[in-house]
């Protein structure tokens, strides 16, 4: 088939390499435009390396835009991590449509930050689903889904990266096969069991040290590395990483109980976390224990004032 490619970052370049390896024709690269002073996007960088048409119109209202992609005569159009909306005009110009891939169990989680939010809530199944857009919010037909497993020690990075990622690749080779084999399903989502959750932001990453230990731990898992759940040490904002949750109770919610070679301890209700990697602000990434040790907190204090 004659395929229209529309992603950027690390998931739009895997989605192409996966679809060159595999002998897919690509007649087009859709991809953001450039912002100055950046990087080229990754699947820029490697349609460039290829010889792929590339195209990065702001928009796909334009005329001009479609009548370029109708002089494409595509047979489908890949949506492989997209930030721009595209129009039922735009989609609908190729032969079968367009496809897109979303890091979520549709009808749950719909939105832009669909793998934090339900580590966040303590979920312990997670997924992706490549679906037939329209012109709602995830909200089109579903082609397939790929399930996979939160563990308790899991993070928005490992859950992404190590599982959704590359499930999310094979997904998309498979969806491409079903469509050309004539058997790819349009599965109406069930509306009444749709969530949504907007972007995980830096608002919503503050610790509240006085919630129950899972949810703190739950919190600092989900936002880890992106947006970093954070607290307060003396006034100062503090981001905090990687952790580990202890079934050790006492101590006021937010003391720092104590340090260790891995870090340190701060109570929770009903537990303690440890911490092993902080960021204070305007600094790096550096282990708990050499904050502790260099007096970035002490013993005894109270977090998040």
């Amino acid at each position: 088939m004659r395929i229209i490619l529309m992603g950027q970052q690390a998931f739009g370049k895997a989605t192409l390499e996966a679809y060159v390896d595999r002998g897919e024709d690509i007649v087009a690269v859709y991809c953001a435009p450039d912002k100055e002073g950046k990087p080229l996007d990754p699947v820029k960088e490697y349609a460039l390396e290829k010889g792929l048409p590339i195209y990065q119109p702001s928009n796909f209202k334009d005329e001009i835009v479609l009548d370029e992609m109708r002089a494409l005569n595509a047979d489908l159009c890949v949506m492989s991590f997209v930030i721009i909306f595209v129009p039922e005009t735009a989609r609908d110009i190729p032969t079968h449509g367009s496809i897109c891939f979303h890091p979520s169990l549709l009808p749950l989680h719909r939105g832009p930050s669909s793998i934090n939010w339900p580590i966040i809530g303590g979920a312990t199944k997670s997924g992706l689903t490549i679906f037939w857009p329209d012109d709602g919010l995830d909200e089109g037909e579903i082609l397939l889904q790929k399930h996979c497993d939160i563990e308790p020690d899991d993070t928005l990075g490992t859950v992404y990266f190590n599982k959704i990622f590359p499930l999310g690749i094979e997904a998309m080779c498979e969806a491409v096969d079903l469509i050309r084999d004539g058997k790819a399903p349009k599965i109406v989502q069930d509306h009444s069991l749709a969530t949504y959750e907007s972007w995980c932001k830096a608002s919503d990453a503050e610790i509240d040290w006085s919630k129950s230990v899972d949810e703190v731990y739950n919190l600092i898992r989900g936002t880890n590395p992106q947006p970093g759940a954070w607290t307060k040490i003396n006034g100062v904002v503090v981001n905090i990483y990687d952790s580990q949750k202890l079934p050790e109770a006492g101590g006021t919610p937010g003391e720092v109980m104590g340090s260790s070679i891995e870090g340190f301890c701060v109570a929770a209700n009903g537990g303690q976390i440890l911490v092993k990697r902080v960021r204070p602000a305007g600094q790096g990434k550096i282990a708990a224990c050499e904050f502790f040790d260099a007096g970035g907190v002490a013993k005894g204090a109270v977090l998040g004032q």
